[in-house]
């Protein structure tokens, strides 16, 4: 009875899907990210906040709005949307009935010594004649085949879609982290510069003291290397402005060009907190995480339309029409024709073919759970992957600003002691070349700041907004 009833509602376009039901696999989330501060966790995350809030520099704002609306892997993506559209759009269509017009023109002639035998003398060979109408064909969908062909091709659908916004979010993290690349470049130009100009005073002083036999050629020689230093050092820094320039011009879909600065990298401003919110709205919240379960949905759905290969597959064939051998009686009622055919197919022997479909469907959706577990913990991993970056780097910078300021007070100090005749220009060197590599490696950190908590955005799922 229970059969009889699947199949009635089946005609009336319903029909029992056969396969699994998807449901969303249990994957069990930490009660905190690893490397978050907070003793308890609350549900407000950093990625609540709108991108153009964070840092406040309208140059970096305008760069990714630019690289929003030209990028090329954002362009792909969004055509990869459509095509999975138009792929969902072919799937369902199967669905419903197809139907077809035609008109046809016959001229035909019949061989008087071919296979047609006693044709009476006289008889004429040639006919000519006219046909037209409307021709049906319909699959019924008892078993759900192509119901979960639909549903396989809309999660594809969505998964593309998923896929666009986690193109958008990674091309948000590498406009940004590039832009601090080049304004922790312009700060090393910059700091390179005053050194040179430092170094190069401080040579000329040397060689004066020299030829007043105050001080010796070793003397000058060592003013040389903190001059040559710093030459060195503005090449190299020139270098990687250039170079961050060219790969933020492709990143906006231009060619190699000069790039606009906002704030300098001392004016940039970190948000006051960066909360990482609750675990598990990360799943919600990852674009990875969403196309991989889409992708899992979809492998689900496929289990089901080849297990319904086994049952058999009822299609509905017609034609109404008409046959007149003059055009003008093509429309009379003398010229109807039409047929009606259903047909049953039933699979008996295959070799094997259904069962194998349905266990490679089966290992497709095993695949695709390994993908969306290791989506997961890859997301938790790199939230406290971020949040430790982020904390240590935070650390290491305030630690690099004291180390910092002491230098350069040793700077002064040495110079003191070097006029007062109490320490050779050695001292004053070393102090200037200690000093000139630590405002670097501040620089460097807090370039490494700005970016920790970019890779923090992204991790937990922010995008524009």
């Amino acid at each position: 009875m229970k059969k009889i009833s699947c199949l009635a509602v089946a005609l009336l376009g319903a029909g029992c899907a056969v396969g699994p039901n998807y449901q969303r696999p249990s994957v069990p989330a930490p009660p905190q990210f690893r490397g978050d501060s907070a003793t308890q966790p609350e549900a407000a995350s950093l990625a609540d906040t709108k991108w153009f809030d964070l840092f406040q520099d309208e140059k970096l704002t305008g760069l990714v709005n630019t690289a929003l609306a030209q990028n090329y892997d954002l362009r792909v993506a969004s055509a990869r949307i459509l095509e999975a559209r138009a792929q969902l759009g072919i799937t369902r269509s199967q669905q419903f009935p197809s139907l077809n017009g035609s008109v046809q023109a016959n001229v035909v002639r019949t061989s008087s010594v071919g296979a047609t035998t006693f044709i009476p003398a006289g008889t004429d060979l040639d006919v000519t004649y006219f046909q037209g109408g409307f021709s049906l064909a319909w699959e019924l969908d008892i078993w759900g085949r192509l119901r979960r062909l639909t549903e396989a091709a809309r999660a594809q659908y969505l998964a593309t879609e998923e896929a666009r916004r986690g193109v958008m979010t990674t091309l948000i993290a590498d406009v940004s982290s590039e832009y601090f690349n080049l304004r922790e470049g312009d700060r090393e130009l910059a700091i390179a510069n005053e050194t040179r100009q430092v170094a190069t005073d401080g040579l000329r002083l040397t060689t004066l003291r020299k030829d007043g036999g105050t001080a010796t050629l070793l003397d000058v020689r060592q003013a040389e290397q903190l001059l040559y230093t710093a030459t060195a050092q503005i090449a190299a820094a020139r270098k990687q402005i250039e170079q961050s320039e060219n790969l933020l011009s492709l990143l906006l879909a231009n060619n190699p060009q000069a790039i606009e600065r906002g704030k300098l990298l001392t004016e940039l401003t970190l948000p006051p907190a960066v909360p990482a919110g609750l675990p598990s709205s990360l799943l919600e919240r990852r674009p990875d995480i969403r196309q991989a379960e889409q992708l899992l949905i979809s492998a689900n759905a496929n289990i089901g339309a080849a297990k319904a290969e086994y049952f058999p597959r009822i299609d509905l064939t017609g034609l109404l029409g008409a046959q007149s051998r003059a055009l003008t009686g093509l429309f009379s009622r003398d010229a109807e024709d039409w047929n009606f055919s259903p047909a049953i197919s039933i699979p008996i022997f295959n070799a094997g073919r259904i069962r194998n479909g349905v266990r490679l469907t089966e290992a497709q959706k095993q695949e695709a759970l390994a993908v969306y577990e290791k989506s997961v913990r890859t997301a938790f991993r790199e939230v406290s992957d971020a949040l430790v970056a982020y904390r240590r780097t935070v650390e290491q910078r305030a630690a690099q600003e004291l180390l910092v300021n002491a230098l350069r007070d040793s700077v002064r100090l040495s110079i003191l002691r070097y006029r007062g005749g109490l320490d050779s220009y050695l001292q004053v060197l070393d102090s200037q070349r200690n000093l000139f590599q630590g405002d670097l490696d501040l620089a460097r950190l807090k370039r490494d700041e700005l970016i920790s908590v970019v890779s923090l955005y992204r991790a937990l799922g922010g995008g524009w907004q």
